[in-house]
């Protein structure tokens, strides 16, 4: 190990905490320790204290205490959305660097109280989009941004569902349930970072419901130069995951596209014309955010996906959410964005065998 490590809290030790965020951390062994965790199970920290070998493991009202206690320099919080912003406040206000799981919080307001934490307390501050660090994902990126191979992008659509059980977090509105901060908020960031533009209007339509928050919603968003991007989330179908970028020359397909736990892949035609396919091998997607994260701590820059990132996102999840209430279209204030995820930031790390879980329930039930 390089004498500069950040050490790491892992904050919330539910599903993507056990089998993704804990095992990532052998794959980061470069610059990132697993120094803590804090879980409000008491057989969850015994038995991932012992398993991965950590320091320290606390419950939620020793929290603070491990922030000012110097044990540690980064917080991953993995916690129910609800608790997103609290704790990240609270970490940057102890002078505790933030890496927060997508989405950073459930409203601007939120979102920008973090942000003026971690500036006040000149701490880094990064969303987990996983996404801005994988191959398959920035090469459609570049695909858009070239012009050369698809023409100009004028269409995005996206499918992304799966199967969700009632009981699951992710159906609790109480804990920021809801497909759109679920998993909408994959084809809202991917349409702002292929599109390399902000959304001026949105609309939503949304249909039955699972546990307490709405089980499948469309929407559709309008760009600059008349752009349009839909897409269809779900929580009461099939898994599927992918998107399309159609352009004035030809059309790229991602299918599978949002998956960390399988390989991706492209398919682009031309002319209606399929030209070639390639398969993205399967990789720790999770990894690399700590690689990242830690780099920008340790050498005092500013990441990328930052907090305005994580609002451009949720300023986009509102407005849709007020278009399901209203019926009606909602437009959007300006909003600038200048740094986007670019090829540069790719990092592979390999693949991890999925780990047991304790006390912890994916979303289609089970473990």
């Amino acid at each position: 190990m390089p004498k500069r490590v950040v050490r790491y809290a892992v904050v919330g030790c539910g599903h993507i905490a056990q089998v993704a965020v804990l095992p990532a951390f052998g794959n980061a062994r470069r610059n990132s320790k697993l120094a803590a965790i804090v879980s409000g199970d008491p057989l969850k920290r015994d038995e991932l204290r012992k398993k991965y070998e950590v320091p320290r493991a606390v419950d939620y009202p020793g929290y603070d205490e491990l922030l000012r206690s110097g044990e540690i320099d980064a917080v991953y919080i993995a916690l129910p959305n609800s608790m997103h912003a609290e704790y990240a406040e609270r970490a940057a206000r102890a002078g505790v660097h933030v890496l927060c799981e997508k989405p950073m919080a459930l409203t601007e307001a939120e979102c920008e109280l973090m942000i003026k934490a971690a500036r006040e307390a000149r701490v880094r501050l990064m969303v987990g989009y996983r996404l801005h660090f994988e191959r398959a994902n920035l090469e459609a990126v570049e695909i858009a941004r070239s012009g050369g191979r698809i023409g100009e992008a004028r269409l995005f659509t996206s499918t992304f569902t799966m199967q969700v059980v009632p009981g699951n977090i992710r159906v609790q509105r109480a804990l920021g349930g809801g497909t759109l901060y679920d998993i909408g908020i994959y084809c809202i960031n991917a349409a702002r970072s292929l599109f390399r533009d902000e959304p001026l209007e949105v609309r939503a339509i949304a249909s039955g419901a699972i546990g307490d928050v709405e089980e499948s919603v469309s929407a559709l968003l309008r760009f600059p130069n008349e752009r349009l991007a839909s897409f269809t989330c779900s929580f009461g179908a099939t898994k599927v995951s992918e998107y399309r970028l159609v352009g004035t020359k030809g059309e790229l397909a991602v299918d599978p596209a949002y998956e960390y736990a399988k390989p991706l892949e492209h398919r682009l035609s031309l002319d209606g014309s399929l030209v070639g396919e390639r398969r993205f091998a399967k990789r720790d997607q999770f990894a690399p955010e700590l690689l990242y994260f830690s780099d920008c701590v340790l050498q005092n820059r500013d990441p990328e996906p930052s907090g305005e990132e994580g609002l451009a996102d949720i300023r986009v999840i509102r407005a849709l959410y007020r278009s399901i209430e209203t019926g009606s279209a909602v437009e959007l204030a300006p909003y600038e964005r200048r740094e986007r995820p670019s090829l540069e930031q790719e990092i592979r790390r390999p693949p991890i065998d999925k780990p047991s879980v304790i006390h912890a329930q994916a979303p289609s039930g089970g473990s």
